[in-house]
């Protein structure tokens, strides 16, 4: 079975946007061209047989691997599906959903808690050399010490499982530390595993929107055995399916209705300041 895999450690390409006369004009067709995009993509249950671009889709997954995480820990594997035999077992790993018996390829997304302790010392070379090449000599060795600490001690604390008993300890200290000055709380291993699992969702939603952008269509799906899953892609006991992302070309019975916007606008509350 061939699947495609891969796996960001650590992501650091930058955008510059430089500045012209026509930066107002930029700025406003951008606007336009994200709003379209944003009205495009929907949430797909049934695509037709019409195959799409490996090369497209695997340029989708590197635009998704600039979506922002917590701590820029990037914790998560992306795992690239186009082999048909593979994809009929993901589907049926899926339920046997629609939109996963008609994908013409899948994204799973997947996350690695487990990783931390790399992916920090990864973080720290590269945070190292950029205080050396953008901050004031005078000021680097506070920097990198700060930055030390917190890649070599904080993100192990708070990343690190043991039979809940570390998550326990954390959540004490949380509360505890609160008590004086605005603290975090939600330091449990539950509230951290959750942490992880909303920065490999930012991921998911940048890589629709990057599919969406290209005229390709996408469907997220929680719905699976997570199990089989991972025996299908042959993960290791500390990673965690995240998502299921299936991807093709629309027809038309696979929108369901139009879309809630203007129904759940309610659920937005506005917060003005106060009058005097």
């Amino acid at each position: 079975m061939k699947s495609e895999k891969c796996v960001p450690i650590v992501n650091y390409s930058l955008f510059t946007f430089k500045t012209t006369q026509n930066s107002k004009l930029i700025t406003q067709n951008l606007r336009i061209v994200l709003k379209d995009i944003l009205h495009f993509r929907r949430a797909v249950r049934y695509y037709a047989p019409t195959p799409i671009s490996e090369e497209k889709v695997r340029e989708c997954l590197k635009l998704a691997t600039l979506a922002p995480t917590s701590s820029n820990m990037q914790l998560y594997e992306l795992y690239h599906i186009t082999d048909k035999e593979l994809l009929k077992k993901l589907a049926h790993a899926c339920l046997d959903q629609r939109t996963a018996t008609t994908a013409q390829q899948m994204v799973v997304f997947v996350t690695r808690q487990d990783k931390h302790r790399a992916h920090a010392r990864a973080i720290l070379e590269f945070e190292r050399g950029n205080v050396e090449r953008n901050s004031p000599p005078e000021r680097q060795a506070k920097r990198i010490k700060d930055k030390e600490t917190y890649y070599s001690k904080l993100m192990p604390f708070v990343y690190s499982r043991f039979f809940g008993l570390l998550g326990g300890l954390r959540k004490l200290f949380g509360v505890v530390t609160s008590w004086f000055r605005p603290m975090m709380r939600d330091l449990s291993e539950g509230d951290i595993r959750v942490s992880v699992h909303k920065s490999c969702g930012l991921v998911a939603q940048t890589f629709m929107l990057a599919m969406a952008e290209e005229g390709y269509d996408t469907c997220p799906l929680e719905g699976y055995d997570s199990h089989r899953i991972k025996k299908l892609l042959h993960l290791p006991c500390g990673a965690e399916v995240s998502m299921v992302v299936t991807c093709g070309i629309r027809e038309e019975r696979g929108i369901w209705g139009k879309g809630l916007d203007c129904h759940l606008r309610k659920c937005i509350s506005i917060i003005s300041p106060c009058a005097n």
